[in-house]
């Protein structure tokens, strides 16, 4: 088969089409034909390097978030039968361990990701355990399931897992535009709350505002009193920030007394200083969303075949045309999700 395959570190040129063999599915395993694969920031950080997961082996073949066609299935498999339309949770526990047990393969000791330290999808097939694959109905694209493994099922954990977001809460998200906001925006919509968006442009607002977000606040003016103004004084309840540094004191000052404060990420920048006496006499609540469960990933798919839910997609790309792939990822300018058709 054809795969994308990254044979060291650096820039788009590490990552080559090439030949490999077909993968061939194991007694419990799927093998599924790759339809559409969706680029994701992990990609690009270990194709830049150093490895960010444990176990990772070069030559590695990348892609998280896959949606295809059943192709083939192991002879304990049950449920799943060639041509069935199907997307992938990418995290793979070892099935065994207190962790997976509890439905809580993303904090496995042993922890594999599809396309992060086993083979990905940024090929034409791909072998995975039968459990993590589930079935997409007939009035949902592929190119619309393959944006939502990671960025929706991060979402939902940090919005309703974490988060506790419901009906009447003022939500604060931050970099409303990225895949993930996108996604909690409008989780927390459905949900009743009213959404404060914060952005970097006015592209972006603007998209943020046709997904249904109550007030639009550009990252450069004063949020905090952006919400205070919506609120009458009062403040967010919740906060949804995934960029770190870069918004941590805004993602603090706009909160009410005994506001939740959901931490999913650290793209801004990792280490932050705050004072304890403020935290304690606000009654702030400062949550790690971790990782998302498989009851998470099932509840996240049933929302969106439900209807309603919009994913934006930015472009799609052959395998053949990689580097405008990873230009398009890379740039804070690129709005919703890049795709890979093999």
């Amino acid at each position: 088969m054809r795969a994308l395959v990254q044979t060291g570190f650096g820039g788009p040129e590490v990552v080559t089409p090439r030949q490999v063999p077909d993968p061939e599915p194991g007694p419990g395993d799927v093998v599924v034909r790759v339809r559409t694969c969706a680029l994701n920031r992990l990609d690009i950080l270990q194709r830049r390097g150093p490895a960010v997961l444990p176990g990772f082996r070069l030559p590695h073949i990348a892609g998280m978030d896959v949606a295809g066609h059943v192709a083939a299935v192991g002879d304990r498999v049950r449920g799943h039968a060639p041509g069935d339309r199907v997307v992938i949770d990418p995290t793979l526990g070892c099935g065994d361990c207190p962790s997976c047990r509890a439905g809580r393969p993303g904090h496995c000791p042993a922890l594999r990701v599809v396309g992060g330290n086993v083979a990905g999808g940024f090929a034409e097939y791909v072998a995975v355990p039968a459990r993590v694959v589930h079935r997409v109905p007939g009035h949902v694209g592929l190119a619309d399931a393959a944006a939502l493994p990671s960025a929706w099922s991060t979402a939902w954990r940090a919005t309703f897992g974490v988060g506790e977001v419901s009906a009447g809460d003022v939500v604060v998200v931050q970099a409303a535009a990225s895949a993930v906001s996108i996604a909690a925006l409008q989780l927390a919509k459905r949900a009743g709350a009213h959404v404060v968006a914060v952005a970097g442009s006015d592209a972006k607002l603007t998209l943020a505002a046709d997904l249904g977000a109550d007030v639009t606040v550009r990252n450069d003016a004063d949020v905090a009193a952006a919400v205070r103004r919506f609120t009458d004084g009062r403040g967010a309840d919740v906060a949804l920030d995934h960029v770190g540094a870069a918004t941590w004191r805004a993602s603090i000052d706009c909160l009410r007394t005994g506001g939740r404060l959901v931490m999913f990420g650290n793209t801004g920048g990792d280490q932050v200083t705050f004072s304890l006496s403020e935290i304690y006499h606000r009654g702030l609540r400062l949550l790690g969303s971790g990782a998302y469960t498989e009851a998470d990933f099932a509840a996240m798919l049933d929302a969106f075949f439900a209807g309603g839910l919009r994913v934006p997609l930015a472009a799609e790309y052959d395998l053949t045309d990689l580097p405008a792939a990873f230009a398009a990822a890379e740039s804070r300018a690129t709005v919703g999700k890049v795709l890979v058709r093999p």
